[in-house]
């Protein structure tokens, strides 16, 4: 299953460089005024991230594993964010902005945190299981 995520994290970082000196781009562009269709981009590159960095068997019940998954993840999106920036620089019609990064930064954040909320809420459950089954 991670297999599959690792994948499609592959597929997804390249066709975020290879649409980057695509028509298409510049046709959304008028509807997306203020670039910000890179918030959900790069939030879900974070999930595709994560999901293809946390083993099979997680226990959520272990918060420092957390961390660990979520750095990586968080860190590997960044790169590539900042990676297409510098690639678009060099794209004729494209210009890398630091706006774009930091909306990069607000879909990789809104991910991380929501994927916290869901590890969050699956760990009370599995919690709440256990008192039932020891009552």
């Amino acid at each position: 299953m991670r297999l599959i995520f690792s994948i499609l994290s592959i597929a997804y970082t390249a066709g975020i460089f290879l649409f980057a000196d695509s028509s298409m781009v510049s046709d959304l562009s008028i509807f997306n005024p203020y670039s910000l269709l890179h918030i959900p981009l790069y939030g879900i590159l974070t999930f595709f991230l994560i999901l293809c960095s946390m083993p099979l068997k997680f226990y959520p019940s272990n918060p420092t594993n957390w961390k660990t998954y979520f750095l990586l993840s968080g860190g590997i999106a960044l790169f590539v964010a900042i990676a297409d920036e510098i690639h678009q620089a060099y794209v004729p019609g494209r210009d890398a902005s630091v706006t774009d990064v930091l909306l990069d930064m607000v879909g990789i954040s809104l991910a991380l945190f929501l994927f916290f909320q869901f590890l969050k809420i699956k760990t009370s459950l599995i919690r709440g299981r256990k008192r039932k089954k020891t009552q």
